[in-house]
């Protein structure tokens, strides 16, 4: 029997907290982890991080209130777990002339096909933008998340949203085009 929503999945897990804990892993650990790795870059980071999403969100869970979708409340949660690891790491930022040394850093990363160059090119134009901006530009991108729901996980409005994530394209764009 399969889950048919995210009421349902925070049902079992408030009666049936292991089994719940699964559920709720199977249904949301690769897309935090993926969430969370676009941001930190590093796999380790990454782990850890998405670990401390979900020991979060079990600990948390009762005091869930609805007044968001619990997708939002999770990436909310990995979205400010993400901030934290980039705040302690403030001084490391990558701008777009030394992205490249950043992403020679995780070449060796077994996580990351890197023989898709214009792959790794998105991903330097990425890490070169702002923090607001790569998080509009990798929820809306990658996510496929709606602009409302995005300004709820980072705390934005839509508007703010959607002009982050239309001059963090134009960015991209122009730095792809300028290292064809």
């Amino acid at each position: 029997m399969g889950i048919r929503d995210d009421r349902e999945l925070v049902a079992i897990t408030v009666k049936d907290p292991e089994k719940g804990f699964r559920l709720l892993m199977a249904k949301y650990m690769d897309t935090v982890y993926w969430h969370i790795r676009r941001l930190v870059v590093s796999h380790d980071d990454a782990q850890d991080a998405t670990q401390e999403v979900f020991v979060r969100v079990f600990r948390f869970l009762k005091q869930f209130k609805g007044e968001c979708s619990f997708r939002s409340w999770i990436y909310r949660i990995a979205t400010n777990e993400a901030l934290r690891i980039l705040n302690q790491r403030q001084n490391d930022r990558v701008s777009l002339d030394d992205s490249l040394v950043e992403l020679s850093s995780m070449m060796a990363d077994d996580y990351v096909d890197y023989a898709d160059l214009e792959a790794v090119r998105l991903q330097q134009a990425i890490l070169a933008l702002p923090t607001k901006q790569q998080l509009a530009f990798n929820l809306r991108y990658y996510n496929e998340l709606g602009y409302d729901e995005i300004a709820e996980i980072t705390g934005s409005t839509p508007e703010n949203i959607k002009s982050n994530y239309h001059i963090a394209k134009e960015k991209i764009i122009k730095y792809m085009n300028l290292n064809n």
